[in-house]
């Protein structure tokens, strides 16, 4: 400091040289100033995109370009997959990945003489080419724009939620490992824990499967057909309970479960009385089977398999509470 004191010829002559010598990194007037920026943080080609496949016809990009926002924003890619770059112009980036997207762009930069060194950023926010497909036991099933990262519940949501039909598990098959397929449980009424409310990636496809179906028809105040339990479980009581019990009519020792096999169709008979009274085994039931409580005051006991089948495929299905 005593130096510069001692000399104030040799500051102003610095400040005059800063002052009226032009800044070597100006190019022609018809140029923009090259505008530096510090070194890369990784590679020569910036930040690297966290995208998961290549860039696609209708995707929207965003572009990031460090220390320079005006060059900063998101872009669409046309039909013919090509972008429109600020000052560049249009480019064709459809089947590359962001990596060589952005490596691309910033070439542009430096060839135009636009930029000198810039840091460019690509990223994928909505991809259109890879979709996220639902199907299974949804409302709206179809395959859904994967925008940015989202989980489970958001595109369940999507699909405006599951169908009273809806199983309580449901399969992820993942578009870079088909062969591994992720299987999640949503219990209905629990709170979602984040195990079972995973990341959805683009082109991952995601299957609600179907509850098995018991059908209660007959002497009872509410037939239809209900939905097993999360475990496919459900007993001749549970199934009794569903349809809101029997009516005072009802001939509850003659009860039946028909049930189809690969031989066909067959007839149990079902003691409902016993099994009120504790003297008897509450009996599981089946996907499809059908339990028919007949009434006293007619037949007792169910003359034909056929006579119940108009009163199972009418019945009204209705969601387990």
């Amino acid at each position: 400091m005593n130096k510069v004191k001692n000399y104030p010829g040799l500051c102003t002559a610095l400040l005059l040289l800063m002052i009226c010598v032009p800044k070597a990194g100006f190019a022609q007037e018809d140029r923009m100033p090259v505008l530096p920026s510090p070194a890369p943080l990784v590679g020569s080609s910036g930040f690297s995109s966290g995208a998961a496949g290549p860039v696609g016809a209708g995707d929207l990009v965003e572009m990031s370009v460090f220390d320079t926002p005006e060059l900063t924003g998101k872009l669409r890619v046309n039909n013919s997959g090509d972008i429109l770059l600020p000052l560049v112009g249009s480019i064709h980036v459809a089947g590359l990945q962001p990596a060589q997207a952005q490596n691309m762009i910033r070439q542009k930069f430096i060839d135009g003489g636009f930029l000198k060194d810039p840091q460019v950023t690509i990223f994928v926010t909505e991809s259109a080419t890879q979709g996220v497909s639902i199907v299974g036991e949804v409302h709206k099933p179809g395959v859904y724009p994967a925008f940015g990262a989202h989980r489970l519940l958001d595109y369940l949501s999507m699909a405006e939620g599951l169908t009273a039909l809806a199983g309580t598990t449901i399969t992820i098959t993942h578009a870079n490992h088909p062969d591994q397929p992720d299987n999640v449980s949503v219990t209905s009424g629990a709170a979602p824990q984040p195990v079972n409310n995973p990341e959805i990636l683009p082109g991952d496809t995601i299957f609600v499967e179907r509850t098995g179906i018991v059908y209660v028809i007959g002497d009872v105040l509410r037939p239809g057909g209900f939905p097993m339990s999360h475990d496919q479980h459900l007993t001749v009581l549970q199934a009794v309970a569903l349809s809101m019990g029997t009516n005072y009519t009802a001939a509850k020792s003659d009860v039946r479960i028909i049930r189809t096999t690969a031989q066909g169709r067959e007839e149990i008979p079902v003691n409902l009385k016993k099994i009120l009274a504790s003297k008897a085994p509450d009996m599981p039931l089946q996907d499809n089977d059908i339990l028919f409580v007949p009434s006293s005051t007619g037949k007792n006991v169910l003359k034909g398999i056929g006579a119940a089948m108009p009163g199972a495929a009418s019945a009204t299905i209705y969601r387990m509470p």
